[in-house]
Order: C-alpha cells, then sequence, then structure tokens
C-alpha cells in the first residue's frame, strides 16, 4: 500500500463509557489501529475530542457539563488526563506525540494559519504524531468551530492529505434514519455530495456526549473534498480498522473520487474559506476571460467599479458585470487608489499611485469561485 498523510478524527461518543466518561479501552483500541498505520509507513495525524469528557468528573460534575465556563473548566483539567492517556498507550507503540490546540481566530489569522501548517509538517518530517484538539478553554465562546468535525476537514486541507477518516458511532450515512426505519440503505460510496442530503439530515447529535451529529459531519466531509481530500464516515473496532479503512473495506460510507484535485496552497486557503471580505470589484468581460480561462492577473485596466472601502492586502470579491460572483482575491490597492487608476494601462496606474504592483490582485492570490468551497461555517453561542 502507498504510504499516505491521514488525518484521522475521533469523536467523544467513539472515546467514552455509557456514563460519558473516558473509556480507556476505546482509547487504547484507536491507538493500536493508528499504530498500525504508523507501522505500514502512513503519516497520521490525529483531530480528538473527549477533553471534557475526561476532565469533568474530577471537577465534581454529577455528568457532562451544560454552561460554558463548565465546559471550559473540565476541558481544561481534561485536556491533561487524555493527552497523558494517549502519550502513555503510544509509548508502549514507540510513538511520540505532540499536542496542538487550535482556535478559530488561528485560522483567521493568515500568519498563524502558516505556522501551524510548518509546525506540523515538521512534526510529521520526524515522526511524531500529532494530537490536535479545539483550544475550548480559552476560545471565545462565541467563535467557534462548534465540533472538531470542521476542524478535521481545515487540517485535512491544510496539511494536504490524501484521507480524512472521522470515527463515530454510527457507521455510515443511511438515506433515512436507521433507528426508525428498517429498511434504511446505507450509503457506501458517494462521489460529491448534494445539497439534498445535508438537508435532510438532522443536526442534533447521536450522543449525550457529543457536539456534531451526521450533518457536522457531512459539513466536514463537503469542506475536505473542496479542499481535495477524500473522506470517510464510519465505526470500526480492533487495531486493523483504520489499515481497512485506507483499504476501502470500512464500515461505513466513503466520500469522494480518487482523482480529487489537489488541495489549494496554504495562502489560498485562508482567502478561500477564511478570509473576511472587505469590499467588491466589478471587472469587465476581457478580465473575465483572463481572470476565469487563461490563468491570468487582474490588471488595472480591466477595473470597471469599486465598491467598499478596503486597503491593499485586505480580501475582495470580484463579480462580473451580471454581479455574479466570480471568486475572491488580495488586493495590491487600497479602494481609493483603485478608483484612482481603474481603466488605466498598468504603468500609468503605477505611476499614478507611486505603486510597485503592476497587478490589481496578483493570480497567486486569486482564488475562483466554486460551489464547494464556502467560507467556513462557525458555530455562534450567547454568553
Amino acid at each position: 500500500m502507498e504510504a499516505k498523510r491521514i488525518v484521522v478524527k475521533i469523536g467523544s461518543s467513539s472515546l467514552t463509557d455509557p456514563h460519558g466518561e473516558l473509556d480507556h479501552e476505546k482509547l487504547r483500541d484507536h491507538v493500536d489501529a493508528i499504530a498500525q498505520l504508523k507501522t505500514k509507513g502512513h503519516e497520521v495525524v490525529l483531530v480528538s475530542s473527549g477533553a471534557v469528557a475526561a476532565g469533568y468528573p474530577g471537577l465534581g460534575y454529577p455528568s457532562r457539563p451544560v454552561t460554558i465556563a463548565g465546559k471550559q473548566a473540565a476541558a481544561a483539567v481534561g485536556q491533561v488526563l487524555l493527552l497523558n492517556n494517549y502519550a502513555q498507550a503510544f509509548r508502549d507503540h514507540g510513538i511520540t506525540v505532540a499536542q496542538l490546540l487550535l482556535a478559530r481566530q488561528d485560522f483567521e489569522r493568515r500568519e498563524q494559519m502558516s505556522h501551524a501548517y510548518s509546525a506540523l509538517n515538521e512534526l510529521l518530517k520526524r515522526s511524531v504524531l500529532p494530537i490536535i484538539n479545539e483550544n475550548d478553554s480559552v476560545s471565545l465562546a462565541e467563535l467557534t468551530f462548534g465540533d472538531n468535525d470542521q476542524l478535521s476537514a481545515l487540517v485535512s486541507g491544510l496539511i494536504h492529505a490524501d484521507f480524512l477518516a472521522i470515527l463515530t458511532d454510527v457507521n455510515g450515512l443511511y438515506d433515512k434514519n436507521p433507528h426508525q426505519h428498517r429498511d434504511a440503505i446505507r450509503y457506501h460510496f458517494l462521489e460529491t455530495l448534494p445539497d439534498h442530503l445535508l438537508n435532510e439530515t438532522s443536526a442534533a447529535s447521536g450522543s449525550k456526549v457529543g457536539t456534531g451529529g451526521m450533518k457536522s459531519k457531512l459539513r466536514a466531509a463537503r469542506t475536505a473534498l473542496s479542499l481535495g481530500v477524500r473522506t470517510f464516515i464510519g465505526t470500526g473496532t480492533g487495531p486493523n480498522k483504520l489499515v481497512q479503512i485506507i483499504e476501502g473495506s470500512g464500515d461505513g460510507t466513503y466520500i469522494g473520487a480518487e482523482n480529487l484535485k489537489p488541495s489549494l496552497k496554504v495562502s489560498k486557503q485562508w482567502i478561500a474559506l477564511h478570509s473576511p471580505i472587505s469590499g467588491k470589484i466589478e471587472i469587465d468581460d476581457g478580465a473575465v476571460h483572463a481572470l476565469m480561462n487563461e490563468g491570468k492577473s487582474l490588471l488595472p485596466a480591466g477595473i470597471k467599479t469599486i465598491s467598499g472601502h478596503f486597503l491593499a492586502g485586505e480580501v475582495i470579491q470580484i463579480v462580473d458585470k451580471t454581479n455574479h460572483i466570480l471568486g475572491k482575491g488580495q488586493v495590491n490597492y487600497s479602494a481609493k487608489q483603485l478608483n484612482e487608476i481603474k481603466r488605466m494601462s498598468s504603468d500609468q496606474a503605477m505611476d499614478l499611485v507611486n505603486g510597485g504592483h503592476p497587478e490589481a490582485v496578483h493570480r497567486d492570490n486569486w482564488v475562483p469561485w466554486n460551489a464547494t468551497l464556502h467560507p467556513v461555517a462557525i458555530e455562534r453561542r450567547k454568553r
């Protein structure tokens, strides 16, 4: 089997016992399966939930806390316990682990996103197993991933993974709820994720300890697909379960064709998925053709109108004369400057504003719109 870069996401329901506490046998089962992948030469990143489940019993809570403060406190205690359990179990296989706690803001800040990419690459190069969780203890309550499903998808794109395995307590996606309909049929393979499947899937979590239901996993799969990463959603037991999943015989649903386009560069992932939109530029037909069909940059000569008040380096939408969104790009000039130099040749434009760029938006800082490449949804909670 060809060596691959794999992200494994383990949900709380796959790590806890019936009382919602950390189940050490389940954890050991996952560790043994990941160790098998590493033995076969694969690079693995683990995105693991379970910190709140590991921490709340030691704080005196009778069950999983429901307040934000309670969850943050439980996560702070549980993250230490969870990582210690993982480190000890992986140590038995001769595997060194590292911990990375990521917050939503780390992806919104381009420099921090780039640092996370560099750190993960260096760890993988040195055969270390990174274990990632959301930084629940300090994340802004109103600005979070909401669950680790979306985080695992973003991480898989960030490191240009070949495969994302989302392990849960349900063996895949069905055409209807298998708990309510005996004739429910499971999808073994889906090349894409049609809107109707997302719309018809419940957002409710299937367990009392998890925060993400099947809809959350499908949204994560859609994000992963848009970033060029095939995805599996399902379950399994035993040390060979992940090897079986990678080989195509896992107990669940595979999403995405083998010939997906490669992941976008990290800088373009930030533009496409995470950057705030600061304005809008309408361009003429010639510029549309150059951008969309010839892979060229946007020059001042092709700009018709500018909307918004943005600065150089910010991200804007680019639209055609019908206001159809063509994509997003990082501009080299402010809105004020572009209003002065629109319709001009690049030489004239640079002379007028004393600029150093012939392009208004360089092709390396431009991402065409793709129907599957939506800005990542975040969960907003009230305090």
